[in-house]
Parts: C-alpha cells; sequence; structure tokens
C-alpha cells in the first residue's frame, strides 16, 4: 500500500476531485468539528475560515499525530456577511437572489497541522466573483435541480460556471472549494520543516 503523503480533513467531493486531478496522494479522515458552534460575530470572514479549517485540522491531526493534515473551510462574503450552505430550498432561492446581484467574495480558509514537530500553517485565499444577472426562470430551474446543497452560497461554479458567472478575479478552484496554487504552496514548506 502507498504512503499517503497526508490526511485531507473534509468529507467534499470537490476537495477530494481537485486533489486527485494534481496527482496528490492522501487519504480522507472526516472531522468531526460541529461548524455551528464557531460563531461569525464579531470577526471577519478570512478569520472564521481560518479558525474553522485550524479546528478541523487539529480534530484529525490528534488522532494521526504524525502525519500531516490538511483542513479547509470555504464560505461566501457578501458586503461583509459570510453566507454558508443553505439550509433548505427556500434558504437556497433567498441566497442566489442576493449573491447574483452584486460581485462577492468566495473565500476559503486552508490549514496545515503535524502534532509531532509542531507544524501549523494557516492561510486563506479570496476569489471575487463578478455574477451574470439571472432571469426569473434561471433562478427556480437552479433551486428545482437542488444542485445547491452542501455548498457555500448555494452554487457550484463548476455546475453553473458559464451560465451563472460573468469573470471572476483570483483563484478559480478556490471557487469550488480549494485554492489550488495556495495549497501546492503550502505543501511545499509544511513538507520542508
Amino acid at each position: 500500500m502507498a504512503e499517503h503523503k497526508f490526511i485531507l480533513a473534509s468529507a467534499s467531493p470537490r476537495r477530494k476531485t481537485l486533489l486527485e486531478k494534481a496527482g496528490h496522494n492522501f487519504r480522507i479522515v472526516v472531522s468531526s468539528i460541529d461548524e455551528s458552534l464557531f460563531s461569525t460575530d464579531s470577526v471577519t470572514s478570512i478569520e472564521h475560515t481560518k479558525q474553522l479549517a485550524l479546528a478541523k485540522a487539529k480534530d484529525v491531526a490528534k488522532r494521526y499525530p504524525s502525519e500531516l493534515v490538511m483542513g479547509a473551510d470555504t464560505v461566501v462574503d457578501f458586503n461583509g456577511k459570510i453566507i454558508g450552505k443553505p439550509r433548505d430550498a427556500g434558504h437556497a432561492e433567498k441566497i442566489t437572489r442576493m449573491l447574483f446581484s452584486e460581485p462577492h467574495d468566495v473565500i476559503t480558509g486552508v490549514a496545515l497541522v503535524r502534532v509531532c514537530d509542531g507544524t501549523e500553517i494557516v492561510e486563506a485565499a479570496t476569489t471575487k466573483v463578478f455574477p451574470k444577472q439571472l432571469t426569473e426562470k434561471q433562478i427556480l430551474d437552479h433551486i428545482q435541480n437542488g444542485k445547491w446543497q452542501g455548498k457555500a452560497g448555494a452554487y457550484g461554479i463548476q455546475e453553473t460556471g458559464d451560465e451563472f458567472v460573468e469573470r471572476i478575479n483570483g483563484s478559480f478552484t478556490n471557487v469550488i472549494g480549494l485554492p489550488m496554487e495556495l495549497v501546492e504552496e503550502m505543501l511545499a514548506t509544511a513538507i520542508s520543516c
């Protein structure tokens, strides 16, 4: 069996796919962190994502102290307000109408933790998304097809990109759920520690 380069503390299929496409050798151990316990009051969106990413990585790292663990968290920031994953279809519709009215930021916090040597690297990437104005039919179709489920901001750029997004400023993979350019830099630093 091949040795794992790191552990991904996430159940996100999008993060798994991005890392696989980049050729990384990793395994998945899902964190047991309850995200709802982390208040968004008096913290910026960047601070919030970094706190959650670090908590997820530390949660798994304490069980595997000699292995490098990656945690990540993605939110959408709309005029300073954190927009997470929608609770239900009604909430998804409200989020979609709001986000596709003006530009918003997608922010992903990434943390690398290895207990045995004290490695702890926490960074965040921000991508500005410039949305297209959606028609009423596009909004209703999006809610009915259910592709908003489990996604921060109620959409996935990999599924709706050309239809929903005019352009982005920053990392495309960040909007999917993991800023691969930043991840590569962080992994190079952690491995050389």
